[in-house]
Parts: structure tokens; C-alpha cells; sequence
């Protein structure tokens, strides 16, 4: 394990192992109140910033996260579809460290103690802490689909978390045969970011269209409707004219398994072949929350004033490993539900003032060149869940300028959201 703060960070790069995980003695126990945030990603990262910069010291604040740069899962689509490259959706922890003082601790948590409050590191070493958050993001549940695994990700890539697997998806869908099939396995209810696999038919589509015309695209859906459903299907139909044939579950009949070997996913009525695809199964909260004794089935059910777990009021939950209810999986979600979490935990600490929680969202989407739709709203804790107040979502049929500043503002957004997490 290797505490990143102004005196260890030179070393720490210096010294990284090829793993990413480093060994040290056990964290010392602080005097000042100890707050641990396992993750570094949009609710891990702004909670360790908020709680270290508006306690300006008050607290001692350890985020540990395995990863030394975080890749973001929003905009990755951007990166598939040639807006972005590679290196702008990836983000360093160095301001973090120099700028806030906050231990950045790059090791796996693999277990919580709640009985003496201490997070046991997979290096071997333990941080303790008065106050634990955790934003441990999405596992997979690879046997949701049969035939998908781990070792069957590298062949049909879900590429649903942040890291390399978008890298490998647009590299195969770029080397499809001419005239070839794409198909696309969605994930069924709940799960990350709601419309992002049909932005990644989008931006695989505009792909295709440009290099590839004459292919053809598949989704095969478990669900029987999807987010902006209207607002897709009509640009699919704009610029992507035959290209794109989407399948609900009415029309498949349920899908039955996946087989890499031969590229082929079985139905109830029928077998297709794809020259290349993305699986996206069903998800679970990340697998430290299910350590920590918090979750309920497969999510974290949370106290909607403060994003406390229902089941630990000293271990508070973010993003995507939430029930959130109204609120969807998002980096937004996530950002937001992080500064409520980082004052309530700040409030209780320290005894600063607590305000009434306030949530917000939007979940943007590129359909084509400058032609962008967004969906949102804002909301506030109601009786036993978190409830919207405002709803908000394009509309079929606007004109190119909007839609063009909808796009604007979504650049905008992601520039705004990574500095909020890492300056």
C-alpha cells in the first residue's frame, strides 16, 4: 500500500509495482476525525475532495483506489464514436494529493470490519476510520447471460466499466468484414447509465456508416423499452437509415445464451451470428459493499437526507452501487449525491453547519455530429427514497441549433464534473 500526499508521491511513481498495489505498515491511527472513501471514480473522488477542501484540515481523509489514473465509463462513448481520443477521458490523482492533502491509497479494499471500524486493504495493511464511504461502482453478474464469463469479455467486450475494454470494442468493430453484423446484447433493468448502450449504437453506427455502410446492427434487448427510446430510434432512422434493427423482448422471445467461440447468440427464436459484439449483463453493487455488510439483494439501500446506509449509519453509499429510486446510475448522480454525503459527514464530525439535501441529474447523449439530447432532473429526499421534483428530456423532432447546443453543453458538463473530482 503507498499513501500518495505531497512527501510520498515522487516515490510512489517511481516505485509502482506492475500490479498497481503497494505494500507499507498499517495506517497509523489519527487524532483528528478519520474519514475513508473506498473509490476514485465521480462520487468517491468528489466526496474525499469536498470532505478534505470544506473541512480545510478538520479531517483526515484516506481515498483508496486501485488505479492510478481513472478512465471515465461517461464519454467513453464519445471516445468509440471518434469525438474524443483515448488519453481525454483519463484522469490523474495528483491535485487530489497536493492540492487537498488527502491520502491516496492505490490498493484494493477487500474487506470491511465494522466492529473496529477498519477497512482491510488486499496489500495486507488496514485503515481505520470514524466515517466510511464507499462508491465502489458496478460488478457484473457474468452468469446473468449463459455462455458469458470473464475469460468471454475479450471476445465480446461489455466494456461497461472504466479501463481498456472501449479500446478493444472500437478496435474490433473496426476491423469488421465488409457487409458484417454487429450485435449488441443490452443489460436488462437496473444498471449504469440508462442511455448509454444505445448512444454506443449511435456512435457505432456513425462508425460504420463512414467505413463500413453496408453493415448491419442488432440490438437485442430484454427490456421493452428504453431511455429516449423515441428520441434514438428517430435519429437511428435519420442517419443511419436500415442500418440499425432494434429487438425487444416481444420480437426475440428472451435471450437464451452467448457463445464466443462462434460469435452466435441464441434466442428463443432465432441464432445470431455477429462478425463482432458487445455483452452488457446484469449488474451488482461493487463487491466492497457486499464486503461491508450494507447491501440488500443486489443494491445498497440508503437514507435518502444523506446517502447513509440504511444498515451501517457510519458507512454512507454513492452512484452506482445505490438504490437511489428516482435517481438514475450516473457520474452526475454520483457527483451530486457525494457533496450531500461529504456535508452530512462533515456536519456530524465537526459540527459545520448541515444543509437539506439537494440532488441533481442530466444524462446526455450524441446521436450524430453535433446533434445531442439530454434527459434530468433534480430532486430532494422524500418519505423513505429519493424523490424527482423536475423533470426535464429533449424532444423529437428540434431543430439543428438546439441540438447542436445541447452537444456544447455536454462538453461543457464533462469539463465542469472532472474538475469538480480531481482539481
Amino acid at each position: 500500500m503507498t499513501i500518495m500526499n505531497r512527501r510520498h508521491f515522487s516515490a510512489l511513481f517511481a516505485g509502482a509495482s506492475a500490479t498497481g498495489i503497494l505494500a507499507a505498515p498499517n495506517i497509523a491511527r489519527a487524532a483528528k476525525p478519520r474519514v475513508v472513501v473506498v473509490g476514485g471514480g465521480a462520487g468517491g473522488a468528489t466526496a474525499a475532495r469536498y470532505l478534505a477542501k470544506d473541512s480545510k484540515g478538520a479531517i483526515d481523509v484516506t481515498m483508496i483506489e486501485a488505479s492510478k489514473r481513472y478512465y471515465t465509463c461517461f464519454f467513453s462513448n464519445l471516445y468509440l464514436g471518434g469525438y474524443r481520443d483515448y488519453d481525454s477521458i483519463g484522469h490523474g490523482y495528483e491535485n487530489l494529493a497536493f492540492g487537498h492533502g488527502i491520502n491516496v491509497v492505490h490498493d484494493w479494499a477487500a474487506s470491511v470490519d465494522t466492529a473496529v471500524r477498519k477497512v482491510m486493504l488486499a496489500s495486507g495493511a488496514s485503515v481505520s476510520y470514524d466515517k466510511l464511504v464507499l462508491s465502489p461502482g458496478i460488478d457484473m453478474k457474468y452468469d446473468s447471460i449463459e455462455g458469458y464469463s470473464v475469460d468471454a469479455q475479450d471476445v465480446m467486450p461489455h466494456a461497461w466499466k472504466s479501463g481498456t475494454q472501449v479500446q478493444l470494442l472500437k478496435a474490433q468493430v473496426e476491423a469488421m468484414k465488409e457487409g458484417g453484423t454487429f450485435v449488441m446484447v443490452a443489460p436488462p433493468n437496473p444498471y449504469r447509465c440508462p442511455p448509454g448502450p444505445y448512444e454506443r449504437v449511435s456512435m457505432i453506427a456513425k462508425i460504420l456508416k463512414a467505413k463500413n455502410p453496408t453493415a448491419k446492427i442488432i440490438v437485442l434487448d430484454p427490456k421493452e423499452k428504453f431511455s429516449k427510446q423515441a428520441l434514438f430510434q428517430e435519429g437511428w432512422q435519420k442517419y443511419y437509415t436500415g442500418m440499425v434493427e432494434w429487438l425487444g423482448p416481444d420480437v426475440h422471445g428472451g435471450i437464451k445464451s452467448v457463445n464466443p467461440e462462434t460469435m452466435e447468440i441464441l434466442t428463443d427464436i432465432d441464432t445470431f451470428k455477429a462478425d463482432a459484439a458487445t455483452v452488457i449483463p446484469a449488474q451488482k453493487a461493487g463487491s466492497i459493499a457486499f464486503a461491508a455488510g450494507v447491501t440488500e439483494g443486489d443494491w445498497v439501500p440508503i437514507n435518502p437526507a444523506n446517502m447513509a446506509s440504511k444498515a451501517n449509519a457510519d458507512i454512507y453509499v454513492l452512484g452506482d452501487a445505490t438504490v437511489a429510486a428516482a435517481m438514475p446510475k450516473s457520474g452526475f448522480s454520483a457527483n451530486s449525491q457525494a457533496k450531500v454525503a461529504a456535508n452530512a459527514i462533515r456536519g456530524e464530525l465537526t459540527g459545520s453547519k448541515v444543509f437539506e439535501a439537494r440532488y441533481a441529474n442530466t444524462c446526455w447523449s450524441l446521436i450524430a455530429d453535433n446533434d445531442g439530447v439530454k434527459v434530468g432532473a433534480s430532486y430532494k429526499p422524500g418519505e423513505g427514497k429519493i424523490e424527482a421534483v423536475d423533470t426535464f428530456i429533449s424532444q423529437t423532432g428540434e431543430d439543428a441549433g438546439l441540438r447542436k447546443a445541447t452537444y456544447e453543453e455536454s462538453e461543457g458538463w464533462y469539463t465542469s464534473i472532472t474538475q469538480d473530482m480531481f482539481s
